[in-house]
């Protein structure tokens, strides 16, 4: 097997990492300021992937130009969904947070059954096929350009959170609700933005992965279920840390392909989550509690 074989893996595994670091994001952010775990969160980025599958069968609208339209329907989506129906949640037990979540995942897997069907969707686009040369390595173009999509939408957030007063407010709901409280900030709006953020990093993260594999109702479980293992190895709540989970998920599920076979990846994900669980809890940039 030649070094050259096994590099463009790698690279082609960190580009889908950056997507997958991307859709972990969005379940950090949230977790990290409203304190709840989004157990639908693979499933409503599959709604995403739906989204832009109909934009292009509708409008030939190319899945990376449909991230906008995605996105803000996303943020309201979001913002909605915090302020009508978890909002109420936040302060009973984890366990009723834990079953309206399911609840709202089965809904939506449900939902996708009933208008698409069980048969898989998927967009075409000129480029889907192209790649870039660099001497003996090829870069997929369409990887490349979901993986920009992905580090251009996290860069936007991280300036969000540090450089705005809004997003300074959130970080502070974050370390001390009752402070924020006290202080006179609107808590629940601001968690509402918070979710309606998080939801804009699944639509981006959903129509960047449209081009790169074919959508089922039955990815929204897979995702919810890959975006806990990348944020427990990254680190509960750490922004850096889903980037960087999820480019390492991206290359073991790469390298697992080619160097056994592709049904495999899931184990070498899982067994990477082991590792982490038992020599840093914490995970990789995580804090000590």
């Amino acid at each position: 097997m030649s070094v050259d074989l096994v590099a463009n893996v790698v690279i082609a595994g960190v580009l889908t990492g950056l997507v997958y670091g991307l859709m972990a994001l969005g379940l950090s952010v949230i977790f990290g300021v409203v304190r709840v775990v989004n157990f639908a969160h693979g499933e409503m980025m599959t709604v995403a992937m739906y989204a832009a599958t109909l934009l292009f069968g509708a409008l030939k609208l190319d899945p990376f130009l449909a991230m906008l339209p995605v996105a803000a329907a996303f943020f309201v989506l979001g913002y909605a969904l915090q302020k009508g129906l978890i909002n109420p949640f936040i302060t009973r037990p984890e366990h009723s947070q834990f079953m309206l979540l399911v609840a709202l995942a089965i809904i939506l897997v449900n939902g996708m059954l009933l208008v698409f069907g069980p048969d898989a969707r998927n967009v075409q686009v000129d480029y889907q096929l192209e790649s870039f040369e660099l001497g003996r390595i090829l870069v997929d173009k369409a990887r490349l350009y979901a993986a920009g999509a992905a580090l251009v939408t996290a860069a936007g957030l991280f300036f969000f959170f540090r450089k705005t007063l809004t997003g300074k407010a959130i970080r502070a709901c974050a370390d001390n609700h009752l402070g924020a409280k006290v202080v006179g900030l609107d808590v629940k709006h601001l968690y509402a933005l918070t979710f309606g953020l998080g939801s804009v990093c699944l639509a981006v993260a959903g129509c960047a992965m449209v081009v790169l594999v074919d959508v089922t109702p039955g990815l929204g479980p897979y995702y919810t279920l890959l975006a806990f293992v990348i944020v427990i190895v990254g680190g509960l709540g750490s922004m850096g840390g889903a980037l960087v989970g999820g480019v390492l998920i991206g290359a073991s599920e790469a390298l697992a392909g080619l160097f056994i076979v592709p049904s495999a990846k899931s184990m070498f994900s899982f067994g990477l989550l082991i590792l982490v669980l038992l020599f840093r809890p914490q995970g990789l940039l995580g804090k000590k509690q």
